[in-house]
């Protein structure tokens, strides 16, 4: 339904450049926008694209609102503010609650009136099902789990034994919650499978990617805390802990008993080795390999960046020599450091 740039002023706190009764319904890139769309900008390399635009509105930071050639709604998180007006504009389709004729529900599940169980989902007897969640096609939810309230679980997903999931959590498909840790003693050559007897436990709020995976935890839980966004193809082990407002790229590996602080952003493809520790606001850039404890709030990176081949070939090739090539500098800076003949004679 088309909102009235003065309302969308007013509701998220923005100053208003432009005609207050124009509409916008939809949102759009400002290269793509055109009449009844909202675009924005934040990051400064696509302000070429601003004086092109033909959006009818663009949210944008009051510094460069003057720069906009038509209405503005200017903010100091222009991101943000848009992320809003977004939800606001396309909000998630409605459901009636219900169930689906070809949904199983066992007797001794805990459904709200509320709820919807889609097409070909699988409620085990023990679990819960709070007000207003949706158990999208083909979802699984094992006994004893729980999915909180308003909690989506969009197609596919598996909720496994005992998970807890809070309220206002979007699970997408393919995610598996609560599968077995990788855990296994070595015996004589063998190993032993260790029985896997911890949960998940997830907070509110948090978003979990399409294919990702979240082990329960050997002994104690796996613990997500509220506000966790963690993006798609992500392997989290077994009692694992991630601390409130954490964000999670692609691809990202974090093993067992790692626990990561609050607000920290790990980018994509970073492995986190098992039992050490993040401290919070920590940002790691992708494809860090994160091998000991972090401490200090702060930047950290590891990766090499691309390189042309042949020169990248060159320089692998000197990686394997640095170790002989200190020892050699330590030797010429010991030698160096030995009186010169006759120094001493008088």
């Amino acid at each position: 339904m088309p909102v009235r740039l003065a309302e969308l002023a007013v509701r998220f706190g923005c100053k208003l450049r432009g005609d207050p009764d124009a509409l916008v319904e939809r949102v759009a890139s400002l290269q793509e926008a055109g009449p009844g769309s909202i675009a924005f900008l934040a990051n400064r390399r696509y302000r070429r694209y601003l004086a092109q635009t033909r959006a009818t509105a663009v949210v944008i930071e009051p510094a460069l609102a003057d720069e906009c050639p038509v209405a503005a709604l200017a903010t100091s998180n222009p991101y943000a503010t848009y992320a809003r007006i977004a939800q606001l504009l396309h909000p998630e389709p409605a459901f009636e609650p219900g169930r689906h004729p070809s949904a199983v529900v066992e007797p001794g599940a805990s459904v709200d009136a509320t709820a919807w169980i889609g097409a070909h989902a699988y409620v085990a007897s023990g679990a819960e099902i709070g007000r207003g969640a949706f158990i999208g096609p083909g979802s699984i939810v094992m006994a004893g789990a729980r999915v909180g309230d308003s909690s989506r679980l969009v197609a596919r997903v598996t909720i496994c034994k005992g998970v807890r999931i809070g309220q206002r959590c979007i699970v997408h498909p393919g995610a598996v919650v609560g599968g077995d840790g990788f855990g296994h003693a070595p015996d004589g050559g063998a190993f032993v499978k260790v029985p896997q007897v911890g949960a998940v436990v997830i907070g509110d709020d948090v978003e979990v990617g399409a294919n990702s995976t979240i082990d329960r935890g050997a002994i104690g839980d796996t613990v997500i805390g509220d506000g966790v966004k963690i993006d798609n193809q992500v392997q989290i082990g077994h009692n694992v802990r991630i601390g409130e407002h954490t964000v999670i790229a692609g691809c990202v590996g974090i093993s067992g008993s790692a626990v990561i602080g609050r607000r920290c952003m790990l980018g994509g493809m970073v492995g986190v080795v098992g039992h050490l520790e993040i401290c919070d606001d920590v940002l790691v850039t992708g494809r860090t390999m994160i091998s000991s404890s972090i401490r200090q709030p702060g930047i950290y990176s590891s990766a090499l960046a691309a390189d042309e081949a042949k020169r990248f070939r060159r320089n692998a090739a000197r990686f394997q020599q640095l170790d002989e090539l200190a020892k050699r500098v330590r030797r010429l800076e010991r030698a160096g450091d030995a009186p010169e003949q006759g120094e001493d004679d008088d």
